[in-house]
Formats: structure tokens, sequence, C-alpha cells
């Protein structure tokens, strides 16, 4: 009995010997925790218009059909001009009565009117102002917005990814200085937010108005990328 307790004892102390975790992690009082911020900034490689055409009828057949004729012809227009069918999306339809009061006040329909709208996607963004000329000229009478984008911000959010690491240890070195301690190694990096804006544009043009003299910017994106670093802290 008492050699296999004494096998037991020794067992157990080899096992802790050979897995002494403990003594490898950091107790919580003994690490520092800080936010770093890294940004990118990329100019635009793809715009998204938003636009379609508004008619009006005695009738609800008739204000659709008007509506449906000059809509097919504008999609024409867009896809003539070079835009693909995968980048004309309907995003609104829409018919409803027009009303007027008359002297008594009793609301009467006098009409109706209909509204397609659709999302363009421009892959070039040199082309907004010719997509809105093809537009306009084909029937399009509202054009309510354009807003940029990058349609891929891998390479500039892994840019700003290393850059956020380098703001949160320096962050960290200035607090480990301030408390008379020396900053020692990451041992835990948690991602935060990723933010990847879009630069929308109100318009309202009217059906006669020349698009190729609207003045359309791109201007720059900036990406940011958060994240949240321990690192320990070595007297």
């Amino acid at each position: 009995m008492r050699t296999s307790l004494l096998s037991l004892i020794l067992s157990v102390g080899i096992a802790v010997a050979a897995f002494p975790a403990a003594a490898q992690v950091p107790s919580l009082d003994k690490v520092i925790t800080v936010v770093g911020e890294g940004t990118a900034s990329v100019a635009p490689d793809s715009a998204m218009i938003r636009g379609g055409v508004t008619t009006q009828g005695k009738t609800a057949r008739e204000a659709s059909e008007a509506n449906s004729k000059d809509m097919q012809a504008v999609i024409a227009a867009l896809k003539d001009a070079g835009v693909a069918e995968r980048d004309i999306k309907t995003t609104r339809l829409s018919i409803y009565p027009q009303m007027d009061s008359n002297k008594s006040g009793k609301a009467r329909i006098i009409g109706f009117q209909a509204t397609n709208q659709v999302t363009v996607r421009l892959r070039d963004t040199t082309r907004i102002a010719d997509a809105l000329d093809q537009m306009i000229a084909a029937g399009a009478n509202e054009i309510s917005g354009i807003s940029f984008s990058v349609s891929d911000p891998s390479k500039a959010l892994d840019q700003a990814r290393k850059d956020a690491v380098g703001d949160a240890r320096r962050k960290a070195e200035i607090y480990a200085q301030a408390a008379g301690v020396r900053l020692g190694r990451a041992v835990q990096i948690q991602e935060g937010s990723v933010a990847v804006p879009f630069q929308p544009r109100s318009m309202a043009l009217r059906a006669d108005a020349q698009a190729a003299s609207v003045p359309v910017s791109p201007g720059e994106e900036t990406l940011r990328v958060n994240v949240s670093i321990s690192f320990e802290l070595m007297h």
C-alpha cells in the first residue's frame, strides 16, 4: 500500500513539473490592454447611380404602360453604353393615385403616378458622366444619388491592421514607461471594428439637364481597423 501511494505522489509531482502552465501565463494583474487604430486611404474604383423614370396618366394602366416604355429605353441605353445586365438592379417600383380636393374638401382621384427606379453599378468611375448622359437622353427624369465604394479593400485593410498593431504597442509603451515597468510580449490580440465606408452624393437632375456638365469627384475612402491587444508587463 505504501509503495502504491509513493508511486502516485511521484507521478503527480512529475506531471506538475512537466506542465508548468501557470508559470507561463501572466496573471490578469500583470497585463495591460490597449486599443489601437489603423487607417488606409484608397481611391474608390466603382460607383452606384440611383435613377429612373416617373410618369403620370389618367388611369393606373396608362401611367404604368408609359413608365414601362420609358424605362425599357433607359435600360437599353445603359446596355448599349456597356453596362452589364447584372449591374442593373430594380430597387423601387410603385404606382399610386394622385389626389385633389374639391371645394367641399372631399378628395378625389385625378390621375396616377408610376415610378420605376434602378441602381446602376459602374465598375469604372470615369464613366459616371457618360452613364448619366445616356440615362437622361433615353428618358430618365429622376436621378436621386451616387455613391462610391472600393471593390476589393482587403489589401488596404491589411496595411491598416499592421498600423493598428503598431499604434497599440506605441500606446502600451507609453503607459508602461509611465508606470515604471517594461513592456513584454503580446498575449492576446482581438480585432474590433472594421469600417469600409461609402461616399453618397445626393443629386437632383431635370430631364433636360446636361449630365456631362455635372462635376463628380470620387475623392478617397478612409478604411479603419480597431484592434485590442493585451501586453505582458515585466518588472
